[in-house]
C-alpha cells in the first residue's frame, strides 16, 4: 500500500500535544511511519513536500519534519501533467499546495493521502467524484485499516 502524507501530519508529531485530537493524529502519523520504515506499506514523498518544508520557519521543527520523510520509497517530481492536473483541482476550490500534493499522490499512484486538515478533507468531500485516491485524517484511516 503506497501513502502519502502532507506536510500537516508531518508537522503533527512536532505540535502542541495538549489537545487530545492533535495527540492522537500526532500517534496515528507516527503509527504509519513506522508501518512504512517496517516495509508494511510505501510511503510516497514530493517535490511540493520538500518545498512547503523548507518554508517552516523554525529550524528545529524543520529538521525534525525533514527526518520524517527519509523512509519514503517514492519520490514525485513535479511535471507539467501534475501541474494541470493540480489546476483542475484549484478549479474545484482546493487550495493551491493541497491540489499540488492531491496531484503529486494521484501520479505516484498512492493508495491513500493522509492530512489533518478539515477544510481539505471537507473540500474533498464535497468533489469525490473528480479526486482519483482516497483521502483521509490519519487517525480515522490508521482505525480501518487497524
Amino acid at each position: 500500500m503506497k501513502i502519502y502524507l502532507d506536510v500537516c501530519c508531518l508537522n503533527r508529531p512536532f505540535d502542541d500535544q495538549s489537545q487530545d485530537r492533535v495527540h492522537l493524529e500526532a500517534e496515528a502519523v507516527i503509527t504509519v511511519i513506522e508501518r512504512c520504515q517496517k516495509g508494511k506499506s510505501r510511503l510516497v514523498s514530493s517535490e511540493v513536500i520538500d518545498l512547503e518544508i523548507s518554508r517552516i520557519p523554525d529550524p528545529d521543527k524543520k529538521n525534525k519534519v525533514t527526518l520524517l520523510t527519509l523512509s519514503h520509497r517514492d519520490y514525485i517530481t513535479i511535471d507539467q501533467n501534475i501541474v494541470k492536473r493540480a489546476n483542475e483541482l484549484e478549479a474545484l476550490g482546493v487550495f493551491s499546495y493541497d491540489a499540488l500534493h492531491i496531484a503529486c499522490a494521484e501520479h505516484g499512484k498512492a493508495d491513500v493521502f493522509l492530512t489533518t486538515d478539515d477544510v481539505l478533507l471537507k473540500k474533498v468531500k464535497q468533489n469525490k467524484h473528480a479526486i482519483k485516491l482516497k483521502v483521509e485524517n490519519p487517525l480515522r484511516w490508521l482505525m480501518e485499516v487497524l
